[in-house]
């Protein structure tokens, strides 16, 4: 009798510990950039952009839609970099930077930037490091 080893489970066990962890910080992410959106409405915060009513779930489906990008550059990484961890986060801040540069744009109050900009940073706070803390820190 001859046994084999099964190689594909060994990928779809990697590609689990990503996805799984991913999955649940991106809910976490958006029901806290939701969360933010809505204190700062509670509070007095327009948010309008240009007349337009950006609605409470937008920031909900917004941010699960990007950490899905983001678990795609994640994967991206971890295939092809030398440095997967620093080259996601390094990756993730420059792109939450340049997420910044929309809301600066828009023809809307200071408080509704400020708000909008701080749903960007509450998600990506919460998403980076639960990404990166399964990216290794060397290409296996």
């Amino acid at each position: 009798m001859t046994i084999t080893a099964n190689t594909t489970t060994a990928n779809t066990t990697t590609r689990t510990n990503l996805w799984r962890p991913t999955a649940a910080a991106a809910v976490v992410a958006a029901a806290a950039s939701t969360a933010v959106a809505a204190v700062a409405h509670a509070a007095g915060v327009s948010l309008e952009i240009e007349g337009e009513a950006i609605p409470l779930m937008g920031f909900f489906q917004l941010v699960l839609i990007f950490t899905f990008v983001g678990f795609l550059i994640a994967c991206g990484v971890r295939r092809w970099a030398a440095k997967p961890r620093q080259t996601f986060v390094r990756t993730c801040v420059a792109l939450t930077t340049v997420s910044f540069v929309p809301d600066l744009l828009v023809s809307a109050a200071t408080s509704t930037r400020f708000t909008l900009m701080a749903t960007h940073l509450v998600a990506a706070a919460i998403v980076i490091p639960v990404v990166a803390a399964r990216l290794s820190t060397k290409r296996a």
